[in-house]
């Protein structure tokens, strides 16, 4: 078994590109994220940042993401611009987060979007994505978008946590408490942790009853964090809770995505990346043997210059492979992380961002509507907000869960 991951490490990393130094590569991904995001709304009091660029060969994005700022690459993009030290440019994102908290055209719990129109914040409720669809006559809007994954909630609430350590500003605190109380009060889910939040267009959205790891592990670091800050004992029972979950997926070596509907373990065969790193990554105090998940990714999805998604082996995946890069910088292991960086650095495109693959297209393995088990989501040769943010992570050793860098 050793000997097969070892020979896994070779394939994804002998040959690669060694940058000369750490720092020409923190220069140059932290430029292109601080481009990317004044380039779209300079000096905004409030913004969201679209997620996505078009490709070299694309005149124009999708309609489903002509217009689209998902709420986790712009928390990502907030952590990193902090990472930077560029806290004015992460204020303007984080004062949208902050409004979209406070105000929704339908809620009133504190729940956020999975995604926003990308564009200033006026004040009012923050505007939905969607196009006009000449076919039909109508606007249209995408249900997942309009939807609420709690993993999506704790990482806006890790955006605030981090800029209220960052600013002292109480009010990224106070957002941050609401979105992780919504969690508390709108997703437990008895022994599977926090469900998976809810989906569908408003008013009548429907509730989703799988748990998910990555999500679990997202709201364990969220809810820490606060206990931490405001020593309020219900956020040191929502880790317990979350923890549930994550210590339930943990088989042996690798952790499992989840659970189904039914509350039952998901399928074996269904492998996730991040799945494997972040429930380690987000807690000093993890138990020694979840960072075997790393080996278990070296083993099971690592391609030719760094990791794919999932465990069929088709391409890059850019974003996940910046994410085990500091992961390995966690571990110690900084050859890799060399290694992964010099990689990355040849996804980074004219505009700043890095592409979100290598090739013209990724499978996951998973669907775009979460209710479905059409394996749908994909990604493409596109620029990418949240890629670049975890390359920014990667190279300033950041740790988006703990809001420290790595020692």
């Amino acid at each position: 078994m050793r000997l097969i991951a070892l020979l896994a490490v070779c394939v994804a990393f002998c040959g690669l590109p060694r940058p000369a130094s750490a720092e020409p590569t923190v220069a140059t991904f932290c430029s292109g994220l601080r481009s990317a995001v004044v380039s779209q709304v300079p000096g905004a009091e409030g913004m969201f940042v679209r997620s996505y660029q078009p490709a070299t060969d694309e005149s124009k994005l999708p309609d489903g993401l002509s217009t689209t700022a998902f709420v986790y690459d712009n928390a990502l993009a907030v952590i990193g611009l902090v990472a930077c030290g560029d806290v004015t440019a992460a204020r303007s994102i984080g004062n949208a987060l902050s409004r979209a908290t406070q105000l929704d055209r339908s809620f009133d719990d504190g729940r956020i979007r999975n995604a926003y129109r990308a564009g200033p914040v006026g004040a009012g409720p923050p505007k939905l994505p969607g196009w006009w669809d000449n076919r039909a006559q109508l606007w249209a809007e995408d249900p997942a978008q309009d939807g609420t994954s709690t993993g999506n909630v704790a990482w806006a609430a890790l955006a605030l946590l981090t800029l209220h350590e960052a600013t002292g500003d109480a009010q990224y605190l106070h957002d941050a408490a609401r979105l992780v109380d919504w969690i508390i009060a709108s997703t437990s889910c008895a022994d599977s942790g926090f469900c998976g939040g809810y989906h569908g267009y408003d008013p009548d959205q429907v509730r989703l009853t799988w748990s998910s790891t990555e999500h679990n592990a997202d709201i364990g670091a969220a809810s820490r964090w606060l206990y931490r800050l405001t020593h309020d004992q219900r956020y040191a029972d929502a880790d317990r809770r979350s923890q549930l979950l994550v210590g339930r997926a943990f088989q042996n070596d690798h952790f499992l995505l989840g659970t189904k509907p039914d509350a039952s373990l998901a399928d074996d065969r269904l492998l996730a990346l991040d799945v494997q790193l972040w429930p380690w990554m987000a807690r000093n105090d993890a138990p020694a043997a979840w960072r075997r998940a790393l080996g278990f990714a070296e083993a099971h999805l690592a391609v030719d210059g760094g990791f794919d998604f999932n465990g069929d082996r088709d391409g890059v995946w850019v974003e996940g492979t910046a994410q085990a890069a500091l992961a390995y910088r966690i571990t110690g292991d900084l050859p890799a992380v060399d290694r992964l960086l010099g990689s990355l650095a040849s996804d980074q495109t004219a505009s700043g961002l890095l592409n979100a693959t290598r090739k013209p297209q990724l499978t996951t393995g998973l669907s775009i509507d979460p209710t479905s088990s059409v394996p749908d989501f994909l990604y493409f040769r596109r620029p990418h907000l949240g890629a670049t943010a975890w390359a920014v992570l990667a190279a300033t050793g950041w740790n988006p869960f703990t809001g420290r860098k790595v020692n």
